[in-house]
């Protein structure tokens, strides 16, 4: 996939997508504002979900603003990430970033998530 869009098919859309990402991660990106919880998906291309609470991001216009910045961030960066189902946890104070500081830590967790994804597992059947 070489564009760059966000189309339905890149998205967590049902509860079971989330479900299946909750019950079996086998990859955590944590960082103080924010927690990325993945799992392979058997795609070509990643997919992404929200979680960002009331008790985390008080308002709804910033809830709607930190989703619009990550999914920004993920559609540019949708090419080098790996084939996982990923769903973004809000943690307290995500609210409070600039657009400039939300660019930065979700660059910096796609290059962690990345580089976590290459390292071989190493669990023993």
């Amino acid at each position: 996939m070489t564009e760059f869009g966000f189309p339905r098919q890149l998205r967590l859309l049902t509860a079971g997508d989330f479900k299946s990402v909750f019950d079996d991660v086998t990859l955590k990106v944590p960082d103080q504002r924010i927690l990325i919880l993945a799992r392979p998906n058997g795609l070509d291309h990643p997919r992404l979900g929200f979680v960002i609470s009331k008790k985390n991001v008080r308002r709804a216009v910033k809830r709607n603003h930190v989703r619009r910045i990550i999914r920004e961030s993920f559609r540019l960066n949708q090419q080098q990430l790996p084939p996982v189902d990923m769903v973004i946890l809000a943690r307290s104070g995500l609210g409070d970033l600039s657009a400039d500081e939300l660019h930065h830590l979700t660059k910096k967790c796609w290059a962690r998530l990345n580089k976590k994804a290459k390292k071989p597992t190493n669990k023993q059947s």
